[in-house]
């Protein structure tokens, strides 16, 4: 709950290594993690998980669950975002 830290994409990373390795199973999409902070500061964010090939996320945290399709959107968004950042 508190400000995004350098540290957290490191365990969000080796957490999703491990479930990749030992939980998926064969034809299951690569996991994705998505880190939910009081403060989200982009340069942490772009520095952090530069180098990194799993599917990372930070986004700050509020403080009521959306609706499936809300949440399912929003993910979206940041996926579409994430993908148009790498193409520049």
């Amino acid at each position: 709950m508190g400000n995004l830290k350098p540290e957290n994409f490191g365990q969000m990373n080796m957490y999703l290594n491990y479930y990749e390795e030992e939980i998926n199973e064969e034809g299951d999409n690569k996991p994705i993690g998505i880190i939910l902070c009081a403060d989200k500061d982009n340069v942490v964010a772009e520095y952090s998980i530069g180098g990194m090939n799993n599917n990372l996320f930070a986004s700050n945290y509020t403080y009521y669950i959306p609706k499936q399709e809300e949440l399912i959107a929003q993910v979206e968004q940041v996926i579409r975002e994430n993908e148009e950042e790498t193409k520049k």
